[in-house]
Order: structure tokens, then C-alpha cells, then sequence
């Protein structure tokens, strides 16, 4: 726990971005009936009935300090999943920064060796040395900044019935847009100093 704490402690440098990364699983829900859209002095109308249409994974990474997330929809979360996105992540808005600081749950898809199963050993390798991974504790994943961030996504998003990857694409690239573009920030203020004063019953007892 304090070592993810010490990270988000650290001050704001673009030349050394600290990233949250997470992931959900979501399921597709189709309509069985058109709904009636609503009108004047008439809210809209859904049928009760739905008809689930598979699953699909959710992948965010958020860099809390600068106020910037990227969520990508892919139809599962292997590990060769997750080594695309970091992939992606590396040589995409981070092409520039030799270390990249991410912070992630210990879930056995989120580790380098992911990248050597997606990669040929130079391409994993090169990937890998650019990491400086530090996983929230077993039971604490609610450290994870990257959380907030898909909390955020499902109440102000993912809440209605969508049917297929690709409308679910559309709407979250629609609320990633303009997310960034309000540069939302997350002001985090669990720090070491008071994790020990509120936590202190599962702090050793000296």
C-alpha cells in the first residue's frame, strides 16, 4: 500500500508520467423492441425484455495528474489483450518517455511475461525495460486511481443497453473525448501520513 501511495506522491513531471491502468468486463444487452423515443409531455418508453448478446472488456489507462484516459473495448482480456494495449500505450502518447511508471492489480495477465507470449523476445524486451510496474496490494485494488475512472465511465456511459462492440466503441470513445478534452483530474489525498493514522489496526504492533 505505501508503495503505491509514494508514487502518487510524486510531483507532476511529463517526462516521467505515472499511469493507472484497469480492467472490467462488461455484458452486451440488446433490444427486443424498438423503444419510443420521448416526446412532448410523453417520457421515452423501453420494453422490460432484453436479450444479452455476449461480453466485452473494458481496458483503461488514466494518468490522474495530467487529466488524460485512454479506454479501448475488445472482445476479451487475455493476457495477449493487455500486452497490445501496454504495447499501444508505449508507442503511442508515451513513444517519447523512457520509463513509464504504471500502477495496476497483481491479476496474473498484468506482468511482463504477458508481453513475451504476444511478442518476439527483442520486441518483449524492448516493451518490458520501458515498465516501472507497482501493483496495488491483494486486497486493495481500491488504490487503483484507474477505478475511479471506470466508476466514472459506468454510471456516466455504460449504463443503458448496448447491444454491440461497436456501439459500445462509439460511446466510450464519445465520453473518453470529451473527458479529456475537460481535463478532468482526480485529486487523490490518501497519503503514507494518513494511511497510517486511519489504518493504523493493520499496522504490526510493536
Amino acid at each position: 500500500m505505501e508503495d503505491v501511495l509514494a508514487v502518487y506522491e510524486r510531483p507532476y513531471d511529463p517526462a516521467a508520467p505515472v499511469v493507472c491502468m484497469d480492467e472490467q468486463p462488461m455484458q452486451r444487452v440488446k433490444e427486443t423492441r424498438q423503444p419510443i423515443p420521448a416526446a412532448a409531455g410523453r417520457p421515452a418508453r423501453v420494453d422490460y425484455e432484453y436479450e444479452r448478446n455476449g461480453t466485452a472488456a473494458i481496458f483503461m489507462f488514466t494518468e490522474p495528474k495530467a487529466g488524460w484516459r485512454r479506454v479501448t473495448v475488445r472482445e476479451q482480456r487475455t493476457k495477449l489483450d493487455w500486452a497490445y494495449e501496454v504495447r499501444e500505450l508505449l508507442d503511442g502518447r508515451y513513444a517519447g518517455v523512457p520509463k513509464l511508471t504504471l500502477v495496476m492489480d497483481n491479476l496474473n495477465t498484468h506482468t511482463a511475461g504477458s508481453l513475451y507470449e504476444a511478442f518476439p523476445p527483442a520486441e518483449a524486451r524492448r516493451l518490458a525495460q520501458r515498465l516501472e510496474i507497482h501493483y496495488t496490494p491483494k486486497h486493495g485494488s481500491w488504490l487503483n486511481i484507474a477505478e475511479n475512472e471506470l466508476s466514472a465511465l459506468t454510471r456516466q456511459c455504460l449504463a443503458r443497453r448496448i447491444g454491440t462492440l461497436q456501439q459500445m466503441r462509439t460511446h466510450v470513445n464519445a465520453w473518453r473525448k470529451g473527458r479529456n478534452h475537460a481535463g478532468a483530474r482526480v485529486n487523490w489525498r490518501f497519503t503514507i501520513d494518513r494511511a497510517r493514522e486511519r489504518l493504523r489496526r493493520v499496522y504490526p504492533q510493536l
